[in-house]
């Protein structure tokens, strides 16, 4: 967890406008050794201007002082240090002082004012310094000697500290940069981790819907098929011995049909997870779960489902449960995408189911259309006989066959519409694009 500036300041707070007590301590340090500086050299300046010696460290200690407030107000102890530069003290606070004021965050040309201010009353003074030591016979050297050592000293008080400042400056606000820049990819992260974490539970609950799509489709047309010939049997048992075993066996074979797909599918949902248990201690958990969901929809994807050449199939099963069923093609029949043409045979598959559930005994419609760009089909039920035939059976019914077909039709970009015909019976129509 990167720590913020902000944090950092409320955790190391100091007194005052010192950010913490080590600075606080450093500061106090540097003034009480400017005061001692500048009260020294105060007793010379007081023998020199003739005043009382008292009043010069008075004066010399108090100028000194102001070093404390570098931070607070950098600008004042440059002009301080400045001001006694004249009176030949306050070395130690100018360079402090021009130090603290390059690496503040002033305006650059405040700075460079300031620096040039202070180098150039620090030349003005060396020179007559070292003009006065010459004419006392102090030093016993060339003409040159006073410009050299005049532009040499001022520069040398002068640019170190400043340089010096304006580094340290430029590293801090890099510095501070970084730190802004980590604490925004921290957030950052954190929105990605909760946005992936909401993908992978929209992933979940899709696959979730859609899995139990599958179980629906896979289930309710073979079961309520099961249903009816069961009733058929129950009516014609003691009547039609021939035919009641005939219903039996076909009750057997669609229970063992509709066995066979749900362990077909729930084996390609099993080897479909591609994340062994080494892979899933090495994601985080919001990942497992995306991935787990993307690879269940791979697995049924892959999975081998009907066609569009099953629908002769399904009408058969449908004709031998008793319905009369009138199959009608229009176009040249052609070959889809497996999820077009497995979507075109569920959504028949479930609307037959219906008729199974609503209208048994009913006579139903089914129409295939191929054209250019789509495939087009429609269930369509005429009334059912008023007086109900001894094979219809009492089937519940869960409410989700026309909202699962609505979502498989319109998740591939195509159309679908239900609902009751004038004369009384039902219609179901899709139409899927077949790019």
């Amino acid at each position: 967890m990167t720590t913020t500036g902000e944090d950092t300041t409320t955790a190391q707070a100091g007194p005052w406008w010192w950010a913490r007590w080590r600075s606080a301590a450093l500061d106090v340090s540097l003034a009480f050794v400017s005061a001692v500086e500048c009260g020294a050299e105060g007793m010379r300046f007081a023998g020199d201007a003739g005043i009382p010696t008292a009043a010069g460290i008075v004066f010399g200690v108090l100028a000194g002082s102001a070093l404390l407030f570098r931070r607070k107000w950098p600008i004042a102890v440059v002009l301080v240090s400045i001001a006694i530069t004249p009176a030949q003290m306050g070395y130690l606070m100018g360079i402090v002082g021009l130090y603290t004021l390059a690496a503040s965050e002033l305006p650059r040309r405040i700075i460079g004012s300031l620096a040039g201010m202070s180098l150039v009353g620090m030349l003005i003074v060396m020179f007559v310094r070292v003009r006065q030591d010459m004419a006392r016979g102090t030093l016993d050297l060339g003409d040159w000697f006073v410009p050299f050592a005049s532009i040499t000293t001022a520069v040398g008080m002068t640019a170190p500290p400043l340089l010096l400042g304006l580094y340290v400056g430029a590293r801090r606000r890099l510095m501070e940069s970084l730190r802004e820049r980590a604490d925004s990819l921290e957030r950052e992260l954190q929105l990605l981790a909760e946005r992936a974490e909401e993908r992978a539970e929209w992933a979940r609950n899709e696959e979730r819907t859609r899995i139990a799509r599958e179980m629906h489709d896979v289930v309710a047309h073979r079961v309520s098929l099961m249903v009816v010939h069961a009733a058929a049997l129950q009516a014609v048992a003691r009547k039609d011995p021939e035919k009641a075993v005939k219903n039996a066996a076909l009750v057997g074979d669609m229970g063992r049909q509709a066995l066979t797909e749900l362990r077909e599918m729930l084996g390609v949902l099993r080897s479909g997870d591609g994340l062994d248990r080494r892979e899933r201690s090495a994601v985080p958990l919001a990942a497992v779960g995306f991935a787990a969901a993307a690879a269940a929809s791979r697995a049924v994807d892959e999975a081998e489902g009907p066609c569009l050449s099953d629908v002769d199939e399904l009408i058969g099963q449908s004709a031998a449960a008793g319905m009369v069923v009138d199959l009608s093609v229009e176009g040249d029949t052609r070959s889809y995408a497996g999820e077009i043409e497995q979507t075109a045979y569920r959504v028949v598959q479930e609307a037959l189911t219906n008729v199974h559930k609503h209208a048994a005994g009913a006579k139903t419609h089914v129409r295939l259309a191929h054209r250019m760009s789509e495939i087009a089909m429609q269930v369509e039920n005429e009334p059912p006989p008023e007086v109900p035939s001894q094979a219809s059976a009492r089937l519940p019914s869960g409410g989700n066959g026309l909202v699962g077909m609505k979502e498989r039709v319109t998740a591939l970009g195509g159309v679908f519409v239900s609902g009751p015909t004038e004369a009384g019976g039902f219609r179901v129509s899709a139409v899927i694009p077949a790019a």
